[in-house]
């Protein structure tokens, strides 16, 4: 039998659109003789969906669409994620399903059985588990329907496992001799290698062939990379889908071969590639159309910028330059060069006249006070100001420009550098920065060589470096990576760093000083383990006694 893999990009509570994608590329598999497509993980409403479960109106639409699906499809059996609703005594209104159609009709309905709870996910607060499982006939194989998490209890393969359950297993020991997985797995870097190993150690283990096709594109703050695969009971890739793109992929179930579609490689062109797909789906699935980026001449900004006219077409971005008092002229011929060799619009406001009338209009309240961040911070934000009034009057989105390690510490004003709708490089640190600057330039040469060879400024002093106020970024990153990725101690960084514990603390202390700017900043696109935004949750009103 030829089995089909649909990878798409749906949107959430986007219905019609949704099922326009799956009806075409379901009729594009009939016509190329396949008997069975799957679709990713709740692809009929979109993942995650979050609270809009709770409407009875969107339970109500996900299931009048998906029989208008199984109506336009007859011919080809269809797979497909959905909700469905609940059994009153579990609490809770639905349940994550997969739905088998075939013949006009809903003939099988498999529901998740383990809801994940940590990180970016929160199942729990929205599903109730599927109490038991069962297996359909089809092409001569007994099927074990599952769905994301399912997969991911593999006692072969985690040292520590998070529930006590394996679907997977559970199904092959009934009789189950062929595993489909339709998931939504969220990209970060390193996740597509640990999720083929993963599936290769099912297949190997249980002795079966493994189906699992992936959710593709943006959804707020997660970025779906598609990847789709198909392994043999050695633990084979036979057949595998792009990244970050939909695609359509072709296996046969009996044969064991199936389509080899190229997937990016290497760390700074996914990381690339996951930035630009979030980017391009935020700003088009929030409903604009264009960009604007401040360009400060800095590396932070160059990066931005080179992701938006990217994700969104040159012809799309703004970029607006807007020299202060301590601007340096090199750093205005900077961003003037990166938005020439990037083809966007370029705009040049100066905040010097809107910093004098502030600065003077404070000044009898500021008498006999020296000069402090308060100033920096009433430049930073004249510049945001200007970038909303910008947005409003040509209803394009501001896309910020800090990056991962200025989060961390705070050095970043709020209202001023954080302000827009969304946070692009917000999870790369400036380590990665300078990496995927370096990647951005071997495709073409867009960012000006000063940009990246001129030390880290904010430009908000005279002679002002980010090496004032920071450790530098190659060690910051480092304590910053063991602390809010992996929740090491200050003597554990500062024994595996070689650090001074003194500075280690400072950096830590930093960090949890923090937290208020960091949930009032705009999302971010996540592609490390652990970003800050709804994966972390964190108190801010809180003391936290470091050792």
């Amino acid at each position: 039998m030829k089995i089909a893999l649909g990878q798409i990009n749906p949107t959430v509570g986007d219905f019609s659109g949704n099922a326009a994608k799956i009806i075409q590329f379901a009729l594009e598999a009939r016509s190329a003789g396949a008997g069975l497509i799957l679709f990713p993980e709740l692809a009929v409403c979109g993942y995650p969906p979050r609270d809009l479960v709770e409407r009875p109106s969107f339970v109500a639409r996900n299931r009048s669409t998906v029989e208008h699906i199984a109506a336009e499809t007859q011919g080809i059996a269809v797979i497909c994620g959905m909700v469905t609703p609940a059994a009153a005594e579990s609490g809770k209104a639905v349940m994550n399903s997969a739905a088998f159609l075939r013949d006009g009709r809903i003939e099988f309905v498999q529901s998740k059985m383990l809801l994940p709870t940590y990180d970016v996910f929160d199942e729990m607060r929205n599903f109730a588990p599927a109490k038991s499982q069962q297996l359909f006939n089809f092409c001569g194989n007994r099927m074990a329907l599952t769905i994301c998490e399912d997969a991911w209890n593999d006692k072969h393969f985690w040292h520590r496992r998070l529930y006590g359950v394996d679907p997977v297993e559970e199904l092959v020991r009934t009789g189950g001799n062929f595993v489909l997985n339709i998931s939504a797995s969220p990209f970060w870097l390193g996740k597509r290698e640990l999720r083929r190993d993963m599936l290769s150690s099912i297949a190997r283990n249980q002795k079966v062939p493994v189906a699992m096709v992936n959710q593709v594109g943006g959804n707020d703050s997660l970025v779906f990379d598609g990847s789709s695969l198909v392994i043999a009971p050695d633990g084979q890739v036979i057949a595998q889908g792009k990244s970050f793109e939909e695609d359509l992929i072709y296996f046969d179930s009996q044969a064991l071969t199936g389509e080899m579609h190229e997937q990016i490689v290497g760390d700074e062109a996914s990381a690339y590639g996951a930035l630009v797909l979030g980017t391009k789906d935020y700003v088009r699935k929030c409903g604009f159309q264009r960009a604007i980026v401040g360009l400060s001449g800095g590396i932070d900004s160059a990066l931005t910028a080179s992701i938006a006219a990217d994700a969104l077409g040159p012809e799309n971005v703004i970029g607006v330059g807007m020299p202060g008092p301590y601007s340096s002229p090199g750093s205005i011929d900077d961003a003037r060069a990166l938005a020439a060799n990037l083809k966007i619009r370029f705009e040049l406001l100066s905040i010097d006249k809107i910093y004098q009338s502030t600065s003077q209009t404070l000044s009898a309240v500021f008498a006999g006070l020296p000069e402090d961040a308060t100033e920096e911070n009433i430049q930073s934000r004249a510049r945001g100001m200007l970038l909303m009034a910008l947005s409003n009057k040509f209803g394009a989105l501001v896309l910020s420009t800090g990056n991962k390690s200025e989060l961390a510490v705070g050095y970043c004003t709020l209202y001023g550098d954080m302000v827009g709708g969304l946070a692009v490089i917000s999870d790369v640190p400036k380590t990665l920065v300078y990496r995927l600057s370096a990647y951005v330039n071997s495709r073409r040469k867009v960012i000006p060589e000063a940009t990246i060879e001129k030390p880290p400024s904010a430009e908000l002093r005279p002679d002002q470096r980010d090496s004032d106020s920071l450790p530098p970024y190659d060690v910051l990153d480092g304590i910053l990576e063991d602390y809010v990725e992996d929740s090491f101690s200050a003597e554990q960084i500062a024994a595996a760093h070689h650090l001074d514990l003194e500075l280690v603390q400072r950096v830590l202390r930093m960090v949890e000083r923090s937290e208020y700017k960091r949930q009032q900043a705009a999302p971010g696109i996540k592609i490390s383990a652990k970003a800050f935004g709804y994966g972390r949750r964190f108190p801010i009103a809180a003391k936290s006694e470091l050792s």
